[in-house]
């Protein structure tokens, strides 16, 4: 908005200086009337013409400038996404996501978690679609059975939930896209973390990638470059890296993600040195050897169901669950850096999640023409 209408400005003030001084020549040039100094006055006039002609256009372009069309889209003729797409066309939508995200996380603490890891796993396949909302069915292989998904992602039901009341409040008109997006704030919100705006605007993919998904979602096991790749495979650089796996300040992982760290980190039958002796004995107390592979451990022991940033004060103490999370301390002096400055700042934390969240919510997303707005998120129309 501010860069058209300060080309509009500027466009403005040269063509007033150019009718000023086309008017003051004329009037200090008063020679006898002859066939050249007529043409020449013509001329003259002609400019003067064309130069009011093209600030009064100028001036009709200003109301366009200002309207809510080129506040929505701060790059002219590029459809993008905004906080108030459903103003006028679902004005209770944001309502009613709240509403209903609220008695689930009110019911079950960890569905916050849920819902925000729904989001994240959404993104990282083919952009925010809700490609992750698919079921199988035929020429669709749902993501929900990928590697990183399989007996672990879940929240679908409360998704469900969202799309339903939705329907009735205004059929065929909010995506299952952007109910993963409000879903994932209004989740973070009510355990303690940042309010943002949403962006909306997103349609809803016509499939699914469970290949993309097995090879796009970074594996609590994966080595830092491995991490980092996956992001900048997603635009996502080193910070957004470190501030969105903060979110691990919430939820809980299985024992089948981080046994190895227990027992045979790098295959010496010895555990990972990089985790803490009295965290590490505590955690084998409930994750064996063998078995007990669903049984859960908060990712942040000591305040699992707030959203803060206790996750990076217990990587300085080598405390972090999982082997990606321990990483961010011990695997680079510029990921080490940002753990030591969100440890001791949870406002830089914050307000960084802020971006970070935001800018990812951004993959390719679909809008305008592609895609569609499913009647219900399982399955396409």
């Amino acid at each position: 908005m501010y860069s058209i209408l300060s080309y509009l400005f500027l466009q403005w003030k040269k063509l007033s200086k150019s009718a000023s001084i086309i008017s003051t020549q004329a009037r200090l040039s008063s020679p006898p009337s002859t066939p050249k100094t007529l043409e020449k006055e013509q001329k003259q006039s002609s400019l003067r013409d064309m130069a009011v002609y093209s600030i009064n256009f100028l001036v009709l372009l200003l109301p366009l400038a200002l309207s809510p069309l080129c506040l929505a889209f701060p790059y002219a003729g590029a459809p993008s996404l905004y906080p108030q797409f459903y103003d006028h066309s679902c004005p209770k939508a944001h309502q009613i996501v709240q509403s209903v995200v609220a008695k689930a996380v009110a019911k079950e603490a960890r569905m916050a978690a849920s819902l925000l890891r729904l989001h994240f796993h959404d993104c990282f396949v083919k952009g925010c679609d809700a490609s992750i909302l698919l079921d199988s069915s035929q020429g669709i292989v749902s993501e929900k059975g990928s590697i990183p998904n399989r007996n672990s992602i879940r929240g679908f039901e409360v998704i469900d939930e969202i799309k339903s009341a939705l329907e009735k409040e205004c059929p065929r008109t909010v995506s299952c896209a952007d109910i993963l997006a409000l879903a994932a704030r209004d989740s973070t919100v009510l355990v303690g973390g940042p309010f943002w705006e949403v962006p909306l605007g997103r349609r809803d993919s016509l499939g699914a990638s469970i290949q993309g998904s097995n090879r796009n979602i970074p594996a609590p096991n994966n080595t830092l470059p491995t991490i980092i790749t996956k992001f900048k495979l997603q635009k996502l650089d080193i910070v957004d890296l470190v501030t969105l796996l903060g979110s691990h300040t919430i939820g809980f992982s299985r024992c089948t993600s981080f046994r190895q760290r227990l027992y045979n980190q790098t295959g010496n039958g010895l555990p990972d040195f990089t985790l803490d002796g009295g965290y590490a004995a505590r955690l084998r107390a409930g994750c064996p050897r063998s078995g007990g592979d669903q049984n859960l451990f908060p990712t942040d022991f000591v305040s699992p169901a707030r959203f803060d940033n206790y996750y990076f004060k217990n990587l300085l103490e080598g405390k972090g669950l999982l082997s990606s999370d321990e990483i961010l301390f011990t695997g680079s002096p510029e990921t080490r850096r940002l753990v030591e400055l969100y440890a001791a700042d949870a406002g830089a934390f914050f307000a960084q999640f802020v971006k970070s969240i935001v800018k990812m919510g951004n993959i390719t997303p679909l809008t305008g023409s592609k895609g569609e707005i499913r009647y219900n998120c399982r399955k396409i129309n």
